[in-house]
């Protein structure tokens, strides 16, 4: 039976100015009614006492009234007043149980990035060394002029000059063979992946991962049902011998053949020509991620194994947001002639249109010369940091990790030496205020490598040393502390 509630009875809340009186009135008492502080049956004041007593007009209060009535919250009647009507009970929410391709990948399970990034974050460039007034310079001149073509950007391979760009660009700088209609503007290396996933396999077609390898591509490859053929890297890169013989029939490949992920190795010439080979005769795809080719810091860069193709069996895809700041969002997909129309239609029903404003500005990075001096600037840069880790870890850690020797890339591996595992070293690192990533996240079959990822690209000598300095810390005391235990 419906209850008589006076005016005093109904706590509002205050007033924000900026907010109108009477959207203000309907949250407090939606709100109210939601929270069951008015339950169903429960009587409102009259309206003239309700605007009285908060000093409100009438009419707002009818209004109120009459939104809340429409919304079903109130019921009212001619000569018996308003009040809060019965609303249908919620019901249980069901635990839905989710798809295996919608879990949380193991390789991904337990990491957090928090800015700003700490040593020894293994994904980022230096973003302090960005030349961001010319990047802002050439934005603004962009906006100032932009042009319908640049407003519309309706090309699904993205914007033209960015691709006539990027061309010139790539057979340059990594002797990349290709005109700027076989390239794609995407996103990153993870949309390129995902895109060439769903189109080159079919659920149960065998894809050859290297092992260890990036995780990225697993869970690309996974998402489109594919069978996952890991298959161990040496030092002369992916072992071509072992992948004929778990799958010589499998569909495509994914390569890091520049500087392999994580382990940091290149893919000699005679592997090289033999992954080539098998792709030719089993009509497969390799799909070569050249994500940090640029940085080479002995001897000259190494080519993209696509230069070696004869057979558009390679595909190549890179990225512009470890090169340059990861908030850009640009990356592309090199594609063999025979794949971009296949591309193309399905990158059609999946995104329409790349985002043509920051491509403009991009082009013109490049076409002025900035991306080359960057390149060259960050590259010695980036070759004394490494230096340094190098030479530091020899002071601090001998005995309990060893850097690898191989000078390339925005990060590199340490080996233990300690006994301990990948994760027992990350956990102990992340204890002690350093960011590491085990390479046990990155093994797919093998359990033979014990190690973790240290960037150097992001951070100055100094922190180099003390990054160093805290991680022989943690690594001494977890150890201590195994052995007592």
């Amino acid at each position: 039976m419906p209850k008589s509630v006076s005016s005093s009875e109904i706590a509002l809340g205050d007033r924000p100015k900026q907010i109108q009186l009477s959207r203000w009135l309907y949250r407090q008492l939606r709100q109210a009614i939601l929270d069951g502080r008015l339950k169903p049956g429960a009587r409102l004041p009259a309206s003239r006492d309700l605007a009285k007593h908060n000093k409100l007009s009438r009419g707002t209060v009818v209004a109120v009234f009459e939104q809340l009535q429409s919304e079903g919250f109130l019921s009212s009647k001619v000569g018996a007043g308003t009040w809060v009507a019965e609303l249908p009970e919620a019901p249980l929410r069901k635990k839905i149980p989710l798809p295996e391709v919608l879990r949380l990948p193991s390789a991904l399970q337990g990491l957090s990035f928090p800015h700003p990034g700490r040593p020894f974050r293994s994904h980022e460039p230096a973003l302090s060394e960005f030349p961001i007034e010319i990047w802002s310079r050439l934005a603004g001149r962009r906006w100032r002029g932009a042009t319908v073509s640049v407003l519309g950007q309706s090309d699904p391979r993205g914007h033209r000059a960015l691709r006539n760009a990027l061309a010139e660009y790539l057979a340059l700088s990594r002797g990349v063979n290709c005109s700027a209609d076989q390239i794609v503007i995407v996103s990153g290396v993870q949309q390129a992946l995902d895109l060439l996933a769903r189109i080159l396999v079919r659920p149960g077609d065998p894809v050859w991962i290297e092992d260890p390898g990036y995780f990225g591509a697993l869970i690309a490859f996974k998402n489109a049902g594919a069978k996952i053929v890991p298959v161990p890297v040496d030092k002369d890169g992916i072992s071509v011998a072992a992948g004929r013989r778990r799958a010589f029939h499998a569909k495509c490949a994914y390569l890091t053949p520049a500087h392999q992920f994580p382990l940091g190795v290149a893919m000699s010439l005679e592997r090289r020509h033999e992954i080539l080979l098998w792709a030719q005769q089993a009509g497969a795809f390799l799909i070569e991620d050249d994500y940090d080719g640029e940085y080479r810091f002995t001897g000259q860069r190494i080519p993209v194994l696509q230069s070696l193709d004869k057979r558009e069996n390679v595909i190549v895809v890179g990225s512009f947001n470890k090169l340059l700041f990861p908030s850009l969002r640009l990356g592309y997909i090199v594609l063999p002639s025979c794949l971009v129309d296949t591309v193309l239609a399905f990158r059609f029903g999946v995104d329409l249109n790349t985002v043509g404003l920051e491509q403009a500005v991009l082009a013109e990075f490049i076409v002025e010369g900035h991306m080359m001096r960057y390149i060259r600037r960050t590259c010695e840069l980036y070759a004394r940091r490494l230096s340094a880790l190098q030479e530091e870890s020899r002071r601090y850690l001998d005995g309990l990790l060893e850097v690898s020797p191989i000078r390339a890339g925005l990060y590199t591996v340490g080996y233990l030496r300690n006994g301990m595992t990948s994760r027992q070293a990350e956990i102990a690192a992340a204890g002690h205020g350093i960011e590491t990533m085990a390479l046990d996240r990155f093994m797919l079959e093998r359990a033979d490598l014990h190690g973790v990822l240290l960037g150097f690209a992001a951070f100055k000598e100094a922190r180099i040393r003390s990054g160093l300095e805290h991680l022989a810390i943690a690594l001494e005391r977890a150890l201590k502390n195994t052995r007592v235990g």
